[in-house]
């Protein structure tokens, strides 16, 4: 089984796929394979610079480009949490493996995101601002954007599966649980 992970910024993804891993998936993330290519090319990691990669190789290989590039590393034999899913090409490259592909959308208001985003501090060069964290926002949801850049809006309209994590981290876990138990996965 693949489950592809989208949402928001500070929706949850991180944590649903945690909790899909604890279940017996292996994560994947699409974020983590630009990592890779991004230090082999020696450029510096941050959010622009990742999405400025990801566009530059959907905008040469098309838009499920950086999905058909790392998928030689995956065991189809396994089950995966792909994270990271921002352009419609890649679910429809995902999709493409078989009808045992699910995509989950895990949203939140935009006011518990942003808290969630001051809370955890990750990166000095994170939002400080809500005005901020809704610019940042606009280019992940495709505003402006190029179809070969980030189109998450477009990406949340294909959700096969939406949770609402607005709650714990226990709620969070009882609703992927649920997911699970409702796909008839064979390893909980």
């Amino acid at each position: 089984m693949l489950i592809g992970i989208t949402g928001p910024l500070c929706s949850g993804t991180n944590a649903a796929g945690f909790i899909l891993i604890k279940n017996g998936f292996k994560k994947f993330s699409l974020a983590d394979y630009l990592r890779v290519e991004m230090k082999k090319l020696g450029i510096k990691e941050n959010r622009k610079n990742m999405q400025d990669f990801g566009d530059k190789l959907r905008k040469e290989g098309g838009p499920g480009a950086i999905v058909k590039l790392s998928l030689p590393s995956l065991d189809m034999n396994k089950d995966y949490v792909i994270e990271s899913v921002r352009n419609p090409g890649e679910v429809e490259e995902l999709k493409k493996l078989g009808d045992n592909f699910v995509l989950l959308l895990i949203d939140a208001s935009v006011k518990i995101r942003f808290r969630r985003l001051l809370k955890r501090a990750r990166d000095e060069d994170e939002p400080k601002t809500f005005e901020e964290f809704r610019k940042w926002e606009e280019r992940d949801l495709g505003i402006g954007q190029p179809k070969y850049g980030q189109q998450q809006s477009a990406v949340f309209e294909m959700a096969d599966k939406t949770i609402v994590n607005e709650g714990s981290f226990d709620d969070l876990k009882k609703e992927v649980e649920t997911l699970l138990h409702d796909l008839n996965y064979n390893n909980l």
